[in-house]
């Protein structure tokens, strides 16, 4: 029977790069806000859409890791199973 472990490919280096481009484009979006000559109403509603839409992004990455795993989990018990089902009714010497 096989093992599945899990083998996390992301780097340190790779969660920070997405931290730090995460930080700079919420500063981004921030300096902007501030620096727009717009009125209040409207900067309100930008930056009320990007923190929606961050927000979001979380939810969908969140989503769809879980759905993954939820797999991953049913297709590791789909297997055992069968591992068990051979080994008990299959006659080695037979085939």
């Amino acid at each position: 029977m096989s093992s599945y472990i899990y083998e996390n490919n992301n780097t340190k280096a790779f969660y920070a790069l997405a931290w730090i481009a995460f930080c700079i484009s919420f500063i981004g979006m921030a300096v902007g806000l501030v620096t727009l000559e717009a009125a209040f109403a409207v900067k309100g509603f930008l930056g009320m859409s990007y923190l929606f839409s961050v927000t979001a992004c979380f939810v969908v990455a969140k989503v769809v890791r879980d759905k993954h795993e939820s797999d991953r989990f049913i297709n590791k018990v789909e297997h055992a199973k069968t591992e068990k089902f051979l080994s008990e009714h299959v006659d080695p010497v037979r085939g």
